[in-house]
């Protein structure tokens, strides 16, 4: 058996969030909290990243520079291919959106990834459109279906959602983003 590496995207794997970026750049400053609406339960956490989202200019050269600006890890595709050799997979867990993971990864040259995250597309006029706000990215239950599946399972995260899948790896087998 091989094994894996369940990480994080936004803050792990790039340095700035997607959506932090949108926030920043392109949400009027008298939107609400959307995150404080989530801890108080009023929305999912699928939600809250589609209010973000709808947000997300839909003209090329913005989002190409949005991309951009993420600033993924320089070494990605030099320490994916190392990871890969070695006999472990690289398993992406992200309640974001795999429309701009996937753009990433390719623009990185990252070949040895799969991407559990919220499939989405740019509508113009409405932002980056998430295709299921039922449905919500289970990062626990993705890191305990790859313990069954690997000889061992490390996690990387950044955020408190990413507290819970890294307390079922070992804690050798942490890591912070």
């Amino acid at each position: 058996m091989h094994s894996a590496l369940v990480s994080d995207f936004d803050g792990t794997i790039t340095d700035t969030d997607f959506f932090a970026l949108i926030a920043e750049r392109h949400m009027p400053r008298d939107v609400p909290d959307f995150f404080a609406m989530y801890r108080r339960k009023e929305i999912t956490h699928v939600e809250a990243m589609q209010r973000f989202f709808d947000f997300t200019p839909d003209d090329p050269n913005i989002l190409e520079q949005l991309l951009e600006d993420t600033r993924p890890d320089p070494n990605l595709k030099r320490a994916t291919e190392d990871l890969h050799k070695a006999g472990w997979d690289l398993i992406i867990v992200s309640a974001g959106s795999s429309w701009y993971i996937e753009k990433i990864l390719s623009t990185t040259g990252v070949t040895h990834a799969q991407v559990h995250s919220n499939p989405g597309r740019i509508v113009p006029g409405k932002g980056l459109q998430l295709e299921d706000l039922t449905r919500d990215v289970d990062k626990a239950g993705i890191v305990r279906t790859a313990q069954t599946k690997y000889a061992n399972v490390a996690f990387a995260g950044d955020g408190p959602p990413d507290l819970a899948p890294a307390l079922f790896v070992i804690p050798e087998l942490r890591a912070r983003g």
